[in-house]
């Protein structure tokens, strides 16, 4: 019975909106880089954690040799992304063999509909599957 009290009063005392899942997060994980014609296609998991949905995400990268040398800078549209399910989105690279593909580093959210492109690019969490290939951010 005091346990029981005791429990009570303990939950009763934590803040409001603190869920099982923790922190909202927007994940971009690397998950494939195959060769595709003259280009390098790049599979993204793209996860939306941030609890709504979103109507449009664009985000900057720059893509690096292996190297360490800039390849280019461009702009990925991960397009709409529903909260709570993984969306996979190509990418290809024209003229860009993947074994020369070493790093991408996501340079900033361009566009977040839908959502606060502050508190997307604060919920941005980068990785990748893909062996001599790191996704930062």
């Amino acid at each position: 019975m005091v346990r029981a009290a005791l429990l009570t009063l303990l939950c009763a005392c934590l803040p409001h909106g603190i869920s099982a899942q923790g922190a909202p997060r927007l994940s971009l994980t690397l998950a494939g880089a195959t060769e595709a014609e003259d280009a390098c296609r790049l599979s993204f998991l793209a996860e939306n954690g941030l609890g709504s949905d979103l109507d449009a995400l664009v985000v900057e990268a720059v893509i690096f040799t292996r190297a360490g040398a800039v390849e280019r800078l461009l702009l990925l549209d991960f397009r709409d992304l529903p909260a709570g399910k993984p969306r996979v989105r190509q990418f290809d690279l024209a003229g860009l063999r993947c074994e020369a593909l070493g790093q991408i580093l996501i340079n900033g959210v361009e566009t977040c509909e839908g959502g606060d492109e502050a508190a997307c690019a604060d919920a941005l969490e980068t990785g990748s599957r893909v062996d001599g290939t790191e996704v930062t951010g």
